[in-house]
């Protein structure tokens, strides 16, 4: 039933001889308040709902300029107020993601890469969490968006 009130998708996007995959669980935002309340500030968030988001490149990476080996990762976020937190996890999480005192309990030891980028605010409410990629000079720009917020991943071949 959950399926239904957040629906998965998988995005995938081809940068040169680079492909990213994206799995994650797509939840609405209902008239709810999402950043800040829903989605607390400073706390750990799985990046959407259900299982955890795993990112998949079949290249090695730099993430805001920093390595990234190819392969498959689950996405954390830390969202903040002004900037989040971006980790990239290399621990392959079971379904619906343990929870500890509402928080995700996602194993430190396997950040295999954190990275902190600003809030951008959007003009338009977007309802239905989002994931998306464009193309940008050198760089392929991975977006997260929900409510009135996105941040942008920058993401280049190494």
């Amino acid at each position: 039933m959950t399926k239904q009130h957040s629906p998965e998708e998988t995005v995938s996007h081809i940068s040169g001889d680079a492909t990213f995959t994206v799995f994650y669980n797509r939840p609405y935002k209902k008239k709810r308040v999402i950043f800040g309340d829903l989605v607390p500030f400073e706390k750990v968030w799985r990046t959407g709902a259900n299982e955890a988001t795993t990112f998949t490149t079949n290249r090695d990476i730099l993430v805001d300029g920093t390595v990234l080996r190819e392969g498959t990762y689950t996405l954390w976020t830390i969202p903040g107020k002004d900037s989040w937190k971006v980790i990239f996890n290399g621990y392959s999480y079971d379904w619906g993601v343990s929870m500890i005192d509402g928080t995700p309990s996602r194993n430190p030891e396997y950040d295999a890469l954190t990275i902190e980028v600003p809030v951008l605010p959007l003009l338009n409410i977007v309802e239905q969490f989002s994931i998306y990629f464009e193309e940008a000079n050198d760089f392929t720009i991975m977006y997260l968006a929900w409510d009135r917020t996105a941040i942008a991943i920058p993401l280049k071949v190494s």
